[in-house]
């Protein structure tokens, strides 16, 4: 769907929409993550599971939520000028976005909307990888350079990264670079507690979590967080979120499902959470 039209005119604010951006032109190792869109809405509406999150919230009943299907891409700077635009038209909405990759690199045309509505904006970032190259063989809006976009083009006041294991030197001066507060792996502790000041903003790539919990991505890490935990710490957060996206599944490393399973879960309480916070200021 190229033209949501009628669709986000007909949505009420405070709304909290999904939506597919199914993109992987900018992986630079394998491809395969634009298939997770469709993949993961196979497992959320699957009979072997149902639509009731944690915190008691049941989506298959809820109304403040809409699936609102994937985005019809081209390619190039036209894919990222329609992802910037259709999230911008939501957000004018008054309605939150939590987008489906597709892979990290659709993470900067959203924020590039998300900072024009949201300022000051706070990005928790939970990923294996901090993404901040400048370029990446000669990419530099490769699913390995979003974050350093953002923070070049100052669309957040803060942005903390989690569960990082794989910090390069030259990720270590971007780090320095751009003032980023990163959490790596080997300094985890499951009591962790993450306070924000103003909206926050979340982007999770599934690679975050270990392979043996998420087997199905194209760069698979050991070392990373369980689903447990993983969940503990999204459900700890104690700010509005106001959006976030879902990225990097790769279902044709996945044949037994596992990783797309865990990405519906994660959907499906991030949505939960995300009616529940959002309630008190929309």
């Amino acid at each position: 769907m190229n033209d949501l039209g009628a669709s986000i005119n007909a949505l009420k604010p405070g709304t909290v929409t999904v939506v597919g951006m199914p993109s992987d032109e900018n992986s630079s190792f394998m491809r395969g993550a634009a298939l997770a869109p469709a993949r993961i809405r196979e497992a959320l509406y699957s009979d072997a599971t149902n639509l009731c999150a944690e915190n008691g919230i049941d989506l298959g009943t809820e109304t403040r939520w809409q699936d609102l299907g994937d985005l019809e891409l081209g390619h190039g700077a036209a894919a990222f000028q329609q992802i910037e635009t259709t999230v911008g038209r939501l957000l004018d909405r008054g309605v939150y976005v939590l987008a489906l990759g597709g892979d990290h690199a659709i993470t900067y045309p959203i924020v590039r909307a998300y900072g024009v509505k949201y300022d000051p904006l706070n990005i928790l970032h939970l990923d294996a990888h901090p993404d901040l190259y400048d370029e990446y063989k000669g990419n530099r809006f490769s699913h390995a350079c979003p974050l350093a976009r953002i923070m070049e083009e100052k669309l957040v006041s803060r942005l903390v990264q989690v569960g990082i294991r794989t910090m390069n030197p030259h990720q270590r001066a971007q780090v320095e670079r751009f003032g980023v507060e990163v959490i790596e792996m080997w300094q985890w502790d499951p009591r962790l507690t993450l306070e924000f000041e103003g909206p926050l903003y979340v982007s999770l790539d599934l690679d975050v979590l270990d392979p043996a919990f998420a087997p199905g991505i194209s760069h698979r890490e050991p070392g990373g967080l369980s689903t447990r935990e993983l969940l503990g710490l999204l459900q700890g957060l104690q700010r509005p979120i106001v959006g976030a996206d879902i990225v990097e599944l790769n279902p044709e490393r996945d044949p037994m499902g596992i990783a797309t399973v865990a990405a519906a879960k994660i959907l499906k309480e991030i949505v939960a959470c995300m009616l529940v916070w959002n309630q008190s200021v929309t």
